[in-house]
């Protein structure tokens, strides 16, 4: 068949483009979890006759994850005249990365639609700042040079949760809600912290804060807003910037992320409980397109809700699998 027929058939929508995202293995035990934990996210008080998820305004999710400098291969949109961008590196199997570990709560809006909490916690980048040993033709000896962690462990990311995300928590959080109990969602890398870890436990019992980790159910990055698409969202921005260096991977990761609107973030949120919704359907399933819900649209028409509901017939057959 002809390219200029096959275009003409994709036109008239006799087929359709499909990206296909390869998943998780699942085995049912990991499906049973995932359904329990979408489970636990709904609102006790609406069970099970008009079933609703909770506004999740107290967890906070976190997560890692690796900036490249540049890709091997970009797109760009010219003027007739523009220069074209002149980009290198030393190999293209080793682009400069840095890794950054993240926290993202829910926004809050008042009646009138202002943000008062934008949710964004914090990110810190795995790096360290030191004086270079040696001179060399960038810089001479002495000076500061920023380096990428070689390692992260466990200690590392405890070191990170204790000292930076804690710290971050306890001076943004709002205060009306300062005593009620906030919960860390993580997923269960090797490299996080047990949710009884004594170095954390000791962090979080001053300052009157109720702070818990959690985690999320194995093989499950649709239930962190992260790897939801904060993520994606948040690189597709930093990749305009073309960074030059570690140090400035850095500095435009920070800013990307400082700039990011709460309202974005706060789609997710709702997106987050639409995949709840089709996991709940499909029984621990991750083979599901993820819902359009027409969130600008709704919040344009300042109808956007703050919790979605649920089918109380899904809802109940979820719990029946969930149980066998």
């Amino acid at each position: 068949m002809s390219k200029s027929t096959v275009h003409r058939r994709f036109k008239e929508g006799e087929f359709r483009r499909h990206t296909n995202a390869i998943k998780p293995t699942l085995n049912e035990e990991n499906k049973k979890a995932r359904v329990r934990f979408c489970l636990s996210m709904l609102d006790p008080s609406s069970v099970p006759h008009e079933p609703r998820f909770n506004e999740m305004y107290n967890i906070v999710h976190i997560d890692e994850k690796w900036f490249y400098r540049t890709k091997k291969t970009q797109k760009y949109y010219m003027a007739l005249d523009e220069t074209i961008p002149e980009r290198t590196t030393q190999s293209k199997n080793f682009i400069e990365k840095v890794m950054f570990l993240t926290a993202v709560a829910r926004p809050r809006f008042d009646s009138d639609g202002n943000c008062i909490f934008s949710g964004k916690i914090g990110t810190w980048a795995f790096v360290t700042v030191e004086p270079a040993k040696r001179s060399s033709v960038n810089r001479p000896a002495g000076t500061m040079v920023t380096k990428v962690l070689t390692s992260v462990t466990k200690d590392v990311s405890r070191d990170y949760l204790v000292n930076k995300v804690l710290p971050a928590i306890k001076e943004k959080w709002p205060a009306e809600e300062r005593g009620t109990p906030i919960f860390i969602q993580q997923d269960n890398a090797k490299t996080h912290v047990a949710v009884d870890d004594p170095f954390f436990c000791e962090a979080v019992s001053a300052d009157g804060f109720d702070i818990r980790l959690m985690c999320q159910p194995p093989n499950s990055p649709d239930l962190n807003i992260l790897d939801l698409g904060f993520f994606s969202s948040l690189q597709s921005v930093y990749q305009k910037t073309s960074p030059k260096g570690i140090a400035d991977i850095v500095q435009k990761v920070e800013e990307a992320y400082n700039n990011y609107s709460a309202n974005i973030s706060n789609r997710i949120f709702l997106t987050h409980q639409s995949c709840m919704r089709e996991i709940m359907r499909l029984n621990g399933s991750q083979h599901y397109p993820i819902p359009h819900l027409k969130k600008a649209a709704l919040e344009r028409k300042g109808i956007l809700p703050i919790s979605l509901t649920c089918d109380p017939e899904v809802v109940r057959q979820a719990v029946q699998y969930a149980n066998e």
